[in-house]
């Protein structure tokens, strides 16, 4: 069995016009609502084995985030620039199939539309857009990276931080 977290990037600032949209930093609504993410995973003891991010700021931040509620390792973030450009689902397929098999989870944190479209394809009730910080989990009945697109899925969860009780911003 392996099993994929697909989080989208925290809320992040367009305050900066000049500021290339890769450097976007995130901003504290985006913090917060990643946090009622991170504690749902704590308490529901759902740990990815590695962390696979864009490497647009704002993907990495969040994934910073998330790893540090959870108790994932600072080594086991990995950055792949084709979760950042518009590669389509393709490239989070060809990121994927290149995990070591002896991992089962992974978390892939990344943009719009490709991650909509990318657990469009697995779920069984498809969701219109993936809100920042929103997070989707599907398990594939494999022990293969390469065949999950072969494998049958089972949702896990769809959930994103309006579906939880969110802090005062």
């Amino acid at each position: 069995m392996k099993t994929v977290f697909i989080v989208r990037h925290a809320k992040s600032s367009w305050d900066k016009p000049g500021l290339n949209d890769h450097e976007r930093p995130l901003l504290q609504k985006g913090i917060n609502r990643t946090k009622l993410i991170s504690d749902y995973l704590s308490r529901q003891n759902m740990l990815p084995d590695i962390i696979i991010s864009s490497t647009a700021i704002r993907a990495y931040e969040t994934s910073k985030l998330i790893a540090e509620a959870i108790g994932c390792p600072a080594g086991n973030i990995r950055t792949d620039r084709r979760l950042y450009l518009e590669g389509g689902t393709a490239q989070i397929f060809a990121v994927i199939s290149e995990v070591s098999q002896n991992i089962d989870s992974i978390m892939i944190v990344g943009h719009n539309p490709t991650l909509t479209l990318f657990v469009n394809e697995f779920l069984d009730n498809e969701i219109d857009w993936l809100p920042t910080s929103g997070l989707v989990s599907i398990s594939f009945e494999t022990d293969d990276w390469k065949k999950i697109e072969l494998s049958k899925p089972t949702t896990n969860f769809v959930i994103s931080p309006k579906s939880l009780k969110e802090p005062t911003d």
